[in-house]
């Protein structure tokens, strides 16, 4: 076996083989008992599989913290006797402090948009970002070629070439669970989540024209008269996601430090950007909707056209907005596709 018998303070991030130094083996058994992070005892046998000609056998997963451990392997020797040895042994203890969980998005089950990137928020900032980043893992069907970027430490999404092909299934494996994230921490945790891409169906704002368009599986189904960002509140171009829908969204002057005092009440807004860009109903600026930009930033429109894209929208939509001089600011919001693919590669680890 790679670990000595007696042996404590076992690496979590330890894959547990055992070898037959002479004739094969016949069975391995790795029985743990540990306490998890919720203070529940957990005791049982990790899978692991053996080579062809049974001369190897291997653990299917890392360890756990303050874990004890049994290795049972029992074996023939090359003249047919039956041998059994067996190994002992304790991992480290980690305070959780030192243990890293994975949470993944979009949720398990979800129908999203073609541009929905897939990510992985870490509760604790990772050092080592290439250890995780071999161990995370993304399964489309049909295939499609993609590539994961860290936003920061804590954060790190996956993004096909171009748009998700419509129907696309995807499977995005957090396998980290023992895996070293750097500076003595560890992944806690495997997460796994399956969604499903819809249809395609994206949003062309022109604030030149104060237009925006509407196109599902690129055939044009509506236009929308908007208003967007006046002086000194400039709307932001680029390519940005539909991130959240809110119903009855209260929008004041202090959430984005308005000098003038406001408080509106929008029926239906679905949200840009982290730092408070929306797509909303606003039956206030009708007269300017089609003809001039009066917002704080925002893209407002009359509400039964806001009624319409709430009730037809995925998260994970593209808003293309054009027309500004201002450009979208890396990750602000789901700001992946603005940049090209051979860019956003460099921000992988790998």
């Amino acid at each position: 076996a790679n670990v000595d018998d007696g042996a404590d303070g076992v690496k979590v991030s330890t894959l547990v083989t055992a070898k037959a130094s002479q004739g094969k083996l016949a069975k391995v058994e790795l029985a743990y008992k540990y306490t998890d992070t919720k203070g529940k005892a957990q005791k049982g046998n990790l899978k692991g599989s053996m080579n062809k000609a049974k001369t190897a056998w291997t653990a299917g997963d890392r360890l756990e913290p303050s874990g004890t451990y049994k290795l049972t392997m029992t074996g023939k020797s090359t003249t047919g006797e039956s041998t059994t040895q067996k190994t002992s042994f304790e991992t480290q203890s980690l305070a959780l402090s030192k243990q890293v969980f994975p949470e993944i998005y979009p949720l398990d089950g979800s129908k999203v948009g073609v541009g929905m990137p897939a990510i992985v928020r870490f509760d604790t900032p990772v050092a080592d970002k290439k250890s995780i980043e071999k161990n995370l893992h993304v399964t489309t069907s049909p295939k499609q070629t993609g590539s994961w970027h860290w936003y920061g430490n804590q954060e790190v999404h996956w993004r096909p070439k171009s748009y998700w092909k419509p129907g696309t299934k995807v499977v995005v494996d957090a396998d980290i669970n023992g895996v070293s994230a750097g500076n003595g921490l560890y992944g806690q945790k495997s997460s796994k989540t399956d969604f499903t891409v819809g249809r395609k169906f994206v949003v062309k704002v022109n604030l030149k024209s104060d237009y925006a368009t509407v196109y599902k599986n690129d055939e044009k189904v509506r236009s929308i008269p908007v208003t967007g960002g006046k002086a000194g509140w400039t709307t932001r171009s680029g390519t940005k996601l539909i991130m959240a829908k809110e119903y009855n969204k209260v929008m004041t002057n202090e959430m984005i430090g308005a000098k003038e005092k406001y408080s509106l009440k929008a029926a239906y807004a679905m949200r840009l950007t982290n730092s408070g860009e929306f797509l909303h109903s606003a039956p206030w600026s009708t007269a300017s909707q089609g003809r001039a930009n009066v917002s704080h930033g925002c893209v407002g429109m009359s509400v039964a056209n806001s009624k319409y894209l709430i009730e037809n929208t995925l998260i994970g939509d593209p808003v293309v907005t054009t027309g500004t001089s201002k450009g979208i600011e890396a990750g602000n919001g789901y700001s992946d596709w603005n940049a090209s693919y051979k860019e956003y590669k460099k921000g992988s680890a790998l």
